[in-house]
């Protein structure tokens, strides 16, 4: 009896969670209900909350043709793919020059190798919006608007991601780097067959929350391109929604929206082991 644990003292905590996951949860119920029902049951007053006949209709209108409301904007395959092109270049793409810089960072002794660590840092305390103007002018002096190139290339540098893994590889021990270079391991070697396998749960830690960032921008994609086709899905859901009396096809709109949610939860479900890991994992 006295290892017994008295559940009924859980009932705050318990009812907080669920509060937390209906308040959370309803919205994308709404949205799903409304991605299975015509524009006229979504326009009725108050709109029906169980699923309708339209989920397939919907679901393929919007697949391979998209709105055709004032912005016509290109099926849903398009836009997820130009989105899933901008998230995995930039997931990449910050994780392969972010191990590089940490590693440089770290492991050579060079003049100015603290100036440079925290030049990169501060980098940290000017977010995109404050670099927007200039960034916008250097991609357009190269020829990069709407372009994959442009999209992604400014996106890719990550203070954040050089110094957790700067911070990580502090923690690796000096004999390991001295056993290495008695074998004969040059620092790309090293770096390779030591300092990568070594980050594997940081960087799958990491590549969630990077596709997530990549997934997910809307204020750079919607600036560097003018082509409906080169649109991400961000930026193309915000284009169908018509203004004052402009139509809205508001069941395309829900339907491209849960599709949009689909290759981030797709990715956090595939990766929570790992991602979890990366996050708790002290064993270093």
């Amino acid at each position: 009896m006295g290892g017994q644990v008295d559940t009924r003292s859980n009932w705050l905590p318990h009812l907080i969670l669920l509060i937390g996951v209906f308040i959370t949860a309803f919205p994308l119920w709404v949205t799903f209900v409304a991605s299975t029902l015509t524009p006229r049951e979504i326009a009725q007053t108050p709109m029906q909350m169980w699923p309708g006949p339209e989920l397939w209709r919907n679901y393929s209108q919007a697949l391979t043709q998209g709105s055709r409301g004032t912005y016509l904007s290109p099926p849903a395959m398009t836009l997820l793919f130009n989105s899933l092109v901008v998230a995995l270049v930039v997931t990449f793409g910050k994780i392969v020059v972010s191990l590089l810089s940490a590693f440089a960072v770290v492991f050579f002794k060079f003049p100015g190798r603290m100036f440079c660590f925290w030049m990169i840092f501060i980098t940290l305390m000017l977010p995109v919006e404050v670099r927007i103007l200039p960034t916008y002018k250097v991609v357009t002096d190269l020829n990069l608007l709407n372009s994959y190139t442009g999209l992604t290339l400014p996106l890719i540098a990550s203070a954040t991601a050089t110094l957790l893994f700067r911070q990580f590889f502090l923690t690796i021990p000096d004999e390991l780097v001295e056993a290495a270079k008695i074998d004969g391991a040059g620092p790309m070697r090293f770096f390779k067959d030591v300092v990568v396998p070594l980050s594997r749960t940081n960087i799958a830690a990491l590549f969630v929350i990077l596709f997530i960032y990549g997934w997910n921008q809307y204020l750079w994609p919607l600036l560097i391109t003018t082509s409906n086709s080169l649109d991400v899905i961000v930026v193309a859901i915000k284009k169908m929604i018509g203004t004052g009396a402009e139509p809205t096809d508001w069941h395309i709109v829900m339907s491209t929206t849960m599709l949009a949610l689909l290759p981030p939860v797709l990715v956090i479900i595939l990766m929570q082991k790992s991602f979890v890991k990366g996050l708790t994992d002290t064993e270093k």
